[in-house]
C-alpha cells in the first residue's frame, strides 16, 4: 500500500531549512519519509556537547536553548547559555553538515515538538543507497552552506572527497550509457570552459528506422557503441568531456580546441559513425549509420554558454532535417547581437 503524502504544513517547514532550501519536490517528499517526529517536557536534552552529530533537529513548536560548557583550565565547566531557538529554526544543522560534534547541549525551554533527520538508526550512507540524487544535492548544499559561513570548504572537501566524488558521478552521470549528462553540461561545464572551447554535438541519422527494424535492443546496442567511440575520443585528445543529451542525441565538449581542430575531429567522428558494426551484438544487422552534426566555439560563436549550446541545437535539428549527413558550423556572433 503506497504510503500517504507527508502534510503540506511539513514540506513547508522543511523547505525553510537551509540544508534543503535548493531540493527538488520530490526529493523534500522523500526528505519528509526519513524523519523522527519527537515530543519533549520543557528542560528536556535532545543532543549533549561533544556527541557525535548524526542528525540535526528542527522546532516545530515551543522553544529551546544551546548550553555550552566550559572545558578550558580554570574554567571549572561551568554551562551557559549561548543562543535560543524559535518555531522553525533548526539546530545542529551545521555540525551535521560538518560531519562534526555538537559544539553545545540544545535543551527544551518549553514543551517542544522537534524533527530530526535522518530518522534514528539511519545515516547518510543509507540514504545515499536509497536516494543518490537527493542525497548528493542535500551534501553539495552542505558544502555550499559551509563555504558561506566559512569562506572555505577545503575541511569538508578533504573529509568527504570519496563520498564527493562518488555522489557528483551519480548525480551528473548518464545511468544508459554511463556518459555525461545533460544536467553537467548545463550545471557544471560553465565553470570549467577554457578558450577556446569546441562543443561538437551529434544525431545519429535514421535512428527510428533502426529501431522499428530490430527492435529497441537495437537501439540500446548502438548508444553502447556510440558511447564508447566518444569516450575513446577523450582519452585520445587526453581532455574534454563525452555527453549524451537527449535521447540518441550526443556531444564532445572539447577545452583548448580551435575550430580547425573541431572539424578535423568531427570529420574523425563521422568517419567511425559510418564503421560502426551492430552484427556481433544483432545477427543480420546490416545498419549503415550517417550522422548528423554542428559545432560551436565558445567564445568565438558567443560568449553566454547556454545560448551557444541551444542555437548550436538549432543547427544540429537543421542539419538532421535537411537530410542528415551533414556538418553545420554556428556563425560566429558579432559583439551585440
Amino acid at each position: 500500500m503506497a504510503e500517504d503524502p507527508p502534510p503540506a504544513s511539513t514540506l513547508l517547514l522543511l523547505r525553510g531549512i537551509e540544508l534543503f532550501s535548493n531540493l527538488l519536490d520530490d526529493d523534500l517528499a522523500y526528505v519528509a519519509t526519513r524523519i523522527d517526529r519527537v515530543k519533549l517536557d520543557a528542560g528536556a536534552e535532545f543532543f549533549s556537547q561533544g556527541e557525535s552529530a548524526g542528525r540535526f533537529w528542527i522546532l516545530e513548536s515551543g522553544g529551546a536553548a544551546i548550553y555550552r560548557r566550559d572545558s578550558a583550565p580554570g574554567g571549572g565547566g561551568k554551562e551557559s547559555e549561548v543562543a535560543r531557538y524559535v518555531e522553525g529554526d533548526a539546530l545542529g544543522d551545521f555540525e551535521f553538515a560538518v560531519n562534526a560534534k555538537y559544539s553545545g547541549s540544545a535543551r527544551a525551554l518549553t514543551r517542544v515538538s522537534l524533527i530530526a533527520f535522518p530518522a534514528r538508526g539511519l545515516g547518510i550512507a543509507d540514504l545515499a543507497r536509497e536516494k543518490p540524487g537527493s542525497t548528493a544535492r542535500i551534501l553539495l548544499r552542505a558544502a555550499s552552506m559551509v563555504s558561506s559561513r566559512l569562506r572555505s570548504t577545503q575541511a569538508i572537501i578533504s573529509r568527504n572527497a570519496t563520498w564527493v566524488r562518488e555522489l557528483r558521478r551519480q548525480i551528473y552521470t548518464d545511468p544508459g550509457t554511463g556518459l555525461w549528462s545533460k544536467a553537467f553540461l548545463d550545471e557544471e561545464l560553465p565553470r570549467l570552459l577554457e578558450k577556446p572551447t569546441a562543443l561538437i554535438l551529434i544525431k545519429p541519422d535514421r535512428f527510428k528506422e533502426l529501431n522499428d527494424a530490430n527492435g529497441h535492443s537495437a537501439g540500446d546496442a548502438a548508444m553502447e557503441r556510440f558511447a564508447a567511440m566518444l569516450g575513446d575520443q577523450v582519452e585520445r585528445l587526453g581532455r574534454g568531456y563525452a555527453l549524451r543529451l537527449r535521447s540518441n542525441e550526443m556531444a564532445l565538449v572539447i577545452p583548448r580546441c580551435k575550430q580547425g581542430e573541431a572539424t578535423q575531429i568531427a570529420r574523425f567522428i563521422a568517419a567511425l559513425t559510418a564503421a560502426i558494426d551492430l552484427s556481433h551484438a544483432l545477427p543480420g544487422c546490416k545498419f549503415t549509420f550517417t550522422a548528423s552534426m554542428a559545432i560551436a566555439v565558445w567564445p568565438e560563436d558567443g560568449a553566454d554558454w547556454r545560448r551557444l549550446v541551444d542555437e548550436a541545437y538549432s543547427i544540429l535539428t537543421k542539419a538532421w532535417k535537411d537530410g542528415g549527413e551533414r556538418l553545420y558550423r554556428l556563425k560566429p556572433r558579432k559583439e551585440g547581437s
